[in-house]
């Protein structure tokens, strides 16, 4: 893998992990909080898994090309 490559990896990485602290602004989370309430958070690290997900799909993609 190229340099390049590697850098872009790095800065798409940092991107989302620089999201995480940006929810957690948003607003105070009510402990006891009723699932079917539409201001119930339900991000638990949903967003990274996510990501994750698409990278390693992108990457086996790209190995059988």
């Amino acid at each position: 893998m190229g340099r390049n490559k590697i850098l872009w990896i790095g800065f798409i990485v940092l991107f989302f992990l620089m999201l995480i602290p940006i929810y957690s602004w948003s607003a105070p989370v009510d402990p006891g909080c009723d699932p079917l309430d539409p201001t119930c958070p339900i991000d638990g690290g949903v967003t990274v898994l996510l990501a994750a997900g698409i990278a390693l799909g992108a990457k086996k993609i790209k190995r059988k090309e």
